[in-house]
């Protein structure tokens, strides 16, 4: 399915955008490419990708990949993503990206949802670093467990051990938030950046 939604986006944001390929034949004619999203609707990672796109108002095509019928590793798949993983973006034919944390920095730079400061460029990636390595491990694999696989009771002893690690990195979201309204106060680019990875932070939440 195709989602177009480019329709209100200004020329200068749009010329920004790593979207066009010239002509191979006319090189005075602009191609506008749509991505491709390789995706696992319920996969907090794959809803980062599609909320951001939305907010771009880019146009994108969504193939679902079900991992839970291994479809992420059928050597097809892995020509795409060797590491067997989604999301994968595909930003021109035969031309993939993956991790989400990647594509997203790649769909954000140069647009104003991307700061132009070194140091709040910085900060913007030191929470979708810490999402990554302090967040994802315990709490969404907790709700991959429980929502998705229906395997709580299977995997209890290690749900349990995975609370005190994900309460802790709650923890330090909400003491940071007691004196901010967002996990970073550079402004409105890098705050709608951010609220990607806050609104899947809180899905999460809800599971451990």
């Amino acid at each position: 399915m195709l989602y177009n939604a480019n329709r209100n986006m200004k020329k200068s944001t749009l010329e920004k955008l790593p979207v066009y390929l010239r002509h191979p034949k006319q090189s005075h004619k602009i191609i506008k490419l749509v991505l491709k999203l390789y995706e696992y609707p319920p996969s907090g990672n794959c809803y980062k990708i599609r909320l951001l796109l939305t907010q771009l108002d880019r146009p994108f095509d969504r193939v679902t990949i079900d991992i839970l019928k291994g479809e992420s590793r059928t050597p097809e798949f892995l020509l795409k993503n060797p590491n067997g993983r989604i999301p994968v973006l595909e930003i021109a034919p035969s031309k993939f990206l993956f991790e989400s944390n990647a594509i997203m920095f790649y769909l954000s730079e140069g647009t104003e949802l991307f700061p132009d400061d070194k140091l709040e460029r910085a900060q913007v990636m030191q929470w979708l670093f810490f999402e990554q390595y302090s967040h994802e491990p315990f709490i969404a694999t907790s709700r991959f467990w429980i929502s998705l696989l229906g395997k709580a009771e299977e995997y209890k002893e290690a749900l349990q051990q995975k609370q005190a690690p994900g309460y802790a990195a709650l923890g330090v979201m909400e003491q940071h938030l007691e004196k901010m309204n967002f996990l970073s106060e550079i402004g409105i680019r890098s705050r709608t950046s951010v609220y990607l990875l806050t609104r899947t932070l809180r899905a999460r939440a809800d599971s451990i």
